[in-house]
């Protein structure tokens, strides 16, 4: 499982295996789950990352994985 937060672009993405997606949806405004061929979902997009989480917690998520 990989995580990447773009400070610049607001954005978290979260990649929780390395198959191929063959499709992305998005189910809120600014958020988009990634699927594979067996319609798992396989990646997670946020978009505007600061305003859907306070500042305290955005740190955590940088630093710590659960």
């Amino acid at each position: 499982m990989r995580r990447h937060v773009d400070k610049e672009a607001d954005a978290l993405y979260r990649r929780l295996d390395d198959s191929k997606i063959v499709e992305s949806e998005e189910v809120s405004p600014g958020v988009a789950l990634d699927f594979n061929e067996r319609n798992q979902v396989v990646g997670v997009e946020m978009l505007k990352l600061s305003q859907r989480t306070p500042k305290r917690d955005l740190r955590e998520l940088q630093f710590q994985a659960a």
